[in-house]
């Protein structure tokens, strides 16, 4: 009996209105003219997903939503897929954190886990979440091409889960507006192993 051989592309929404050098996080800001054609151009006539799972922002839900009507393919939201939540750096740039405080972001990006912004998602929380619903997409479309419209915090989590990278490590992981990262799962439970195919790619 052949091995089950399950496929899973994650494809970064694209620029949202207002520019890509803000921290969103849970904020819902939509797709902007530049990030509709960015995700259009990375998908193009592409379609070998049977199933299409998006984090219900609109900046990922909207674009799944129709690729699913083209291609006449279902389509599931799913609220932990949902970027992590940065707390008082929702809808700053990195220049007004700056300007807030020098050293801040610095400190962030040094070690995430000891310096998140006030009022943010713990890395640990984060953590939680998104290798729990990762878990079960793996469970549940076993077997299929999976296309998963998400965040680049949710790609980040995903990509450090799969090569078991220290938690800390996350976010020196770059994930471009409509980049797409390539997962395949050989087996399934326990004895499952997955493999990262490429990075921030082009299908």
């Amino acid at each position: 009996m052949a091995e089950t051989v399950t496929q899973v592309d994650l494809i970064r929404h694209g620029e949202p209105v207002g520019g890509s050098g803000r921290y969103r996080g849970k904020i819902d800001d939509p797709l902007s003219d530049k990030g509709w054609q960015q995700m259009r151009e990375a998908v193009a006539d592409h379609c070998p997903w049977q199933t299409i799972v998006s984090s219900p922002l609109l900046r990922c839900a909207a674009f799944a939503t129709e690729l699913g009507q083209r291609h006449r393919l279902p389509v599931v939201f799913d609220d932990r897929l949902m970027e992590i939540g940065f707390g008082e750096w929702e809808g700053l740039t990195k220049e007004q954190i700056v300007a807030q405080d020098p050293g801040a972001l610095q400190r962030f990006y040094d070690d995430p886990i000891s310096h998140r912004p006030a009022g943010a998602e713990t890395l640990a929380e984060f953590q939680h979440r998104i290798v729990s619903a990762w878990g079960e997409l793996l469970a549940d479309y076993a077997g299929q091409q999976l296309l998963l419209v998400g965040h680049a915090g949710v790609i980040r989590m995903v990509v450090r889960h799969v090569l078991d990278a220290p938690l800390e490590s996350m976010f020196r992981i770059h994930v471009p507006n409509a980049g797409i990262t390539r997962v395949r799962i050989d087996g399934q439970g326990a004895q499952a192993m997955a493999s990262l195919m490429f990075h921030a790619g082009r299908l």
